[in-house]
Parts: C-alpha cells; structure tokens; sequence
C-alpha cells in the first residue's frame, strides 16, 4: 500500500513536470507570435530573435514527443534495433565531434579520445547516435561556461566503455540510484533551471539495454558526472558493414536532430535574449 501511494505521487510529479514542459514552450510561441502580429507592419526592431524562440520552442516540444513516444514503444514491445557490425569508435567519434559547435558555443570544451582506433562490434547507429546527443546535451546542460566535457572509449576486450564526463554540478548520493527510472528527475538548487519531465535518462537505459549493455554514473556532489556505458563485444556476421561519413542530406538530418537534443539548452540563451 505504502509503495503504490509513492509510486502514485511519484507519477504525479511526472505528470504535473511534463504539463510544466509542454506548457513553456507553446507559452513562449504564443508570446512571439504576438509579438510578431503587434509589429507586423515592420516596425519590429529584430523580427528574426522572435522567430528564432518560436523554432527552439518547436525543436523543445519535438524532444519532449519523442521520448515520450519511446517510452510508449519501450512498454508495448514495438521498439525494434538493427544491429550490423560497425566500427564503434567511429561512430561515437564522428557523433562527439559533431557537437563541438554547439557545446563550445556555451563555453565548454569538448574532449575526446580513444585507446583503441577501431573495434568492431553489433550496434544499430542511430540509437547510438540518440543515446550520445542525450548524454552529451545533459552534460552541456548542467556544466557552466569554462567547463569540460571528456567523451573516452576503452577498450575492455569482451566490453566496450563508452564515457561521458563533464565538471558540472554533480548528482547527490542519494538520487544517483534513480536517475535512471522512469518517473525520476533530479532537483536541486544548483540545476533547479532545468526543470523536466525527467525522462531522458530512462530513455537511454533502454535504448542501451536494447544492445545488451549497461549503462551506470559515477558522481561527486559538487564536482561533476561521468555516465559509462558498457557495450559488449559481438558480430552478427563475418562482412563488416563499413561505417561511411553522412552524406550532405543525412548531414541536414542530423543537424535537426541535434537542435531537438539540444534545445532546452538554448532555449534559456534565447530567452536572454528576448529579455535584452
């Protein structure tokens, strides 16, 4: 009985922070289209910051539907993986790589590096590509400007370690054995700004258990985070399917996807900039 009812008001935080994200953005949409509607006869200073808020918003809400459309395919059993045998390192290099823009944009550096070139092993790129925009958002999320993000990968023979580290506010003890579940969001006052649903996280467990891996955290209170990721060591086939570079369409697509991943980051800078 005591669990069912921590478990109902548990879900009705969830409910009430997800109503609070939905919320936000289309508030923010409506306030810049009014804006918009107010001047148009073209006496708005600069119509493009109002247009910018509204695409962020729209990229902000895309984020929120599609984990929320993963949870409902995790629970009823239509999420599928296609696994073929890729070179990983190169996979999670050319993801990391892609990202410096953004994340050095907010100040932060970005280093990766690897012990190993290559390793070949089952994986499907695209939720790999899912799983690492998500880690590498929340990092830059919660670290301030002047901060570090290390992307690692060690090679462990029948595992591969894939790091994700930053020097942002760091979890407390207590919360870092939740994290990961469904309905969790970790609040505190030095990350309250960045209020969520919290589902992200859980988003990423299963998408890495869907490879037979593991995913845990390892954090200081304080001094930062580092989620590892534990992928293990297998071919599906004796042909290596060779990892190409995105082609300049694919390369289009991946940019809009990591302005969906990365949206409640700027959406904050596009708020500042409203209030100038």
């Amino acid at each position: 009985m005591e669990k069912e009812i921590k478990r109902n008001k548990v879900q009705a935080q969830f409910f009430a922070n997800l109503s609070h994200d939905l919320k936000t953005p289309l508030n923010l949409i409506f306030t810049s289209m009014q804006m918009l509607e107010l001047h148009w006869n073209g006496t708005l200073e600069n119509p493009n910051k109002y247009i910018n808020i509204m695409r962020q918003n729209c990229y902000r809400l895309i984020k929120l539907i599609n984990n929320t459309t993963d949870i409902t395919k995790f629970d009823s059993g239509f999420s599928h993986i296609k696994l073929k045998d890729y070179n990983i390192i190169r996979v999670v290099e050319d993801i990391s790589l892609s990202v410096v823009e953004y994340i050095e944009h907010k100040g932060i550096k970005i280093v990766f590096d690897t012990d190993i070139e290559e390793k070949i092993i089952a994986c499907d790129p695209e939720k790999i590509e899912r799983i690492m925009l998500n880690l590498l958002s929340n990092a830059a999320k919660f670290t301030k400007e002047g901060g570090v993000i290390w992307v690692n990968i060690y090679d462990k023979v029948e595992n591969i370690h894939i790091s994700v580290k930053d020097t942002g506010p760091g979890i407390p003890q207590e919360k870092q054995k939740i994290i990961f579940d469904r309905f969790m969001q970790i609040n505190n006052s030095h990350i309250q700004e960045h209020e969520g649903s919290g589902i992200g996280l859980s988003v990423v467990k299963s998408l890495v258990e869907m490879h037979k891996g593991k995913i845990s955290c390892i954090s200081e209170y304080g001094k930062g985070s580092e989620f590892i990721i534990e992928l293990p060591v297998i071919n599906i086939s004796k042909e290596r399917d060779i990892y190409e570079q995105i082609t300049n369409q694919d390369q289009n697509d991946f940019i809009e996807k990591i302005n969906i991943e990365f949206s409640d980051i700027y959406i904050n800078y596009s708020n500042k900039i409203k209030a100038s």
